[in-house]
């Protein structure tokens, strides 16, 4: 059974920091590609940065780029979303997402991630950013 448990959200003023964490388990994880999307309420998912477990090949939205960081540890089956410098409209609600069978497909060029791409899903974590 596929299971993305996530960990770590919660309420920070803007200028703080977050770390997001999925814990994955039920597929091969070195194989994959995770991703973290989020949703602010009365707008789409939107993805936010993948990362590709086997080359660390990753993509960064506009909206996060120099402020958010994705990592992986093997060890821990584990990807993390490390979240600097919150500004109030980074607040959502936060979902990791895997595709356990990416294939070729590669973060670079015009690249844009989308929900149709991962077949499992994480509970969602809410992150807060106050003014």
């Amino acid at each position: 059974e596929v299971q993305l448990v996530e960990s770590g959200g919660g309420l920070v003023q803007a200028g703080g920091s977050l770390r997001l964490s999925c814990a994955a388990s039920g597929f091969t994880f070195d194989d994959s590609h995770i991703g973290w999307f989020r949703q602010a309420p009365g707008k789409e998912r939107e993805g936010v940065s993948c990362i590709s477990i086997s080359d660390g090949n990753t993509y960064y939205a506009d909206s996060v780029k120099g402020r958010f960081t994705i990592s992986s540890d093997y060890a821990k089956n584990t990807v993390y979303l490390q979240m600097n410098s919150l500004k109030p409209e980074d607040t959502a609600v936060y979902y990791c997402a895997a595709d356990p069978n990416p294939g070729p497909l590669r973060f670079s060029g015009s690249y844009q991630p989308s929900i149709y791409e991962y077949d499992y899903w994480g509970q969602g974590s809410q992150v807060t950013v106050s003014s």
